[in-house]
């Protein structure tokens, strides 16, 4: 058959990874595909931790609300030691929340891949092929087509068809048929464990801790996980010489969780033992294809950021593809992807492996050694924290650090408004390239040369602060006033009177002055368009 007419993109897997991907790129007006070996979705919970820069994703995505009923604020967790006291806390972060979200969130994944999906369906700018499998990927220099293979009916035979586009995205998990046709090997961070994941629904009242709880116990690792209404999950280690198969079977997946909690009060909606990897492919691209998600990285879920990253490839990616497909933007701008995220998932699967040695500790001596060190943290407060002191920012590509200390950081996101407790900032300005000034006379500092950047860009313009209408004015500036101060007290503590954010709410660069704004969005032209003129 041949190809059918070329996409802006192609998508390969459609999980929550690739459904996000979807969603934003039918956001920025591409033309789309999604491919997946599965009719539907999986209909019980794999992941179940997000954060605040996830769901400001979705917002993004215009479909945060849709997704908050299947989520709940993480209650925060507490680590227990070889004597089942306390040697480790981390609390909840209190509002106001600097991103608009609490750090943390459980969530239910069903439902959360059912909200993405029906939003891309809605956007009438993508075709959607599943139960169809990629089985051979070609890169003919100006698009890419992949063969994808549909299983016929009862008795059918299975058809094929070719289907192209200008990129391509594997977002196919962790054994990404896109990866290996690639040839794309990994980097092994050396984490190499058996867990046992068991997910239930309470079916009455039981006593439970209010907290999540990593048992740190020789004897037998595990956690426990306080999901969004009767959702619990329980991850338990094997020890050395224990079979994953004999694990798995059911009377040994009730005797486990006898240890926790009375048998009688759950339904098991899902019980399956898993190998957690800690893996960073060696490349993110080649020639017009892209890996995403799990297909690029595996993470030890114990600091629960293994979805998280995948949403952050997803929101790298989608923005710089939309740029150079409808924008003019260089290729070399798709570099910035990979020498973006690679650091930044690498510094959060080590941290996670580290957290993995820590709670799994099998040897008695060290585990004692452990809550010791951990205990005298705690009695000084150097091992309480309600904030996420583990999610680094971008340390290179597409930012400014000559503009200051904060390229690089996610921006904050105010409440604005001049009604009631106002709306999130992102929820009032689209998802493109931000200027955000405390002043009008900010907004006038733009040149000739960063006027016409920000209009090829495509950007918007918006005062935080004053008496602002709430409303885009007839020199298309947003003009808001902040409910509280959360904008204008990290523009102070920064000392900036503006600053340019990318569409994913990174921050490229500050300005204290006129001269400091042009440079700095000159400088964005360059490194974009490679031209200004």
């Amino acid at each position: 058959m041949p190809d059918l007419a070329p996409y802006d993109v192609l998508i390969i897997g459609y999980g929550p990874v690739g459904a996000t991907l979807a969603a934003l790129l039918v956001r920025h007006g591409l033309r789309i595909a999604v491919a997946d070996e599965a009719v539907e979705i999986y209909d019980k919970p794999r992941a179940i931790t997000l954060d605040h820069e996830v769901m400001r994703v979705f917002q993004a995505c215009g479909l945060a609300r849709e997704i908050a009923p299947a989520t709940a604020p993480h209650p925060g967790t507490h680590y227990l030691g070889i004597d089942r006291s306390i040697i480790r806390i981390y609390d909840p972060q209190p509002a106001p929340h600097p991103l608009g979200w609490p750090p943390s969130i459980t969530f239910v994944q069903p439902a959360l891949e059912a909200a993405l999906r029906a939003g891309v369906a809605r956007s009438g700018r993508a075709d959607v092929f599943l139960g169809s499998q990629a089985i051979a990927v070609a890169d003919h220099g100006d698009r890419v087509a992949v063969t994808l293979r549909e299983a016929g009916g009862a008795g059918g035979r299975a058809s094929e068809r070719v289907v192209a586009a200008r990129y391509l995205v594997g977002c196919d998990g962790a054994n990404s048929i896109v990866r290996r046709s690639l040839g794309i090997g990994h980097q092994d961070l050396a984490f190499d464990e058996w867990w046992m994941v068991v997910d239930v629904r309470l079916t009455r009242p039981v006593a439970l801790p209010d907290k999540c709880i990593q048992y740190c116990w020789p004897e037998r690792p595990a956690t426990f996980i306080i999901g969004p209404g009767d959702l619990r999950r329980w991850e338990i280690k094997l020890l050395p010489g224990e079979s994953p198969k004999d694990f798995a079977a059911p009377d040994n997946v009730a005797r486990q969780l006898a240890r926790f909690i009375d048998p009688a009060a759950i339904e098991i909606w899902r019980s399956a033992v898993y190998r957690f990897h800690a893996l960073v492919a060696e490349r993110w691209r080649l020639g017009r294809a892209f890996l995403a998600g799990d297909a690029c990285h595996q993470t030890p879920p114990f600091m629960g950021q293994g979805l998280c990253a995948g949403i952050r490839d997803a929101a790298n990616l989608a923005w710089k593809l939309a740029l150079v497909l409808r924008a003019g933007a260089r290729d070399a701008l798709l570099g910035t992807y990979e020498r973006e995220r690679k650091p930044h998932v690498t510094a959060l699967v080590e941290a996670a492996k580290t957290a993995g040695e820590v709670i799994g500790e099998l040897d008695r001596e060290k585990a004692q050694a452990r809550d010791a060190l951990l205990r005298g943290q705690l009695a000084r407060g150097e091992a309480e924290t309600i904030r996420q002191r583990y999610v680094p920012n971008l340390t290179s590509g597409l930012i400014d650090p000559s503009s200051g200390d904060a390229a690089g950081a996610l921006l904050v996101q105010p409440r604005v408004g001049a009604d009631g407790e106002g709306a999130l900032l992102d929820d009032v300005v689209a998802p493109r390239f931000l200027m955000a000034t405390l002043t009008d006379e900010a907004q006038g500092w733009l040149s000739p040369a960063a006027r016409d950047v920000w209009r090829r860009l495509g950007g918007e313009r918006v005062v935080i602060g004053g008496d602002g209408v709430g409303r885009m004015s007839a020199d298309g500036i947003h003009r808001f006033p902040e409910r509280g101060r959360l904008f204008a007290d990290w523009m102070a503590r920064h000392g900036a009177a503006g600053v340019v954010a990318r569409p994913d709410r990174y921050v490229y660069g500050l300005a204290r002055d006129p001269d400091g704004l042009n440079r700095m969005i000159e400088r964005l032209g360059r490194h974009i368009f490679g031209s200004i003129a």
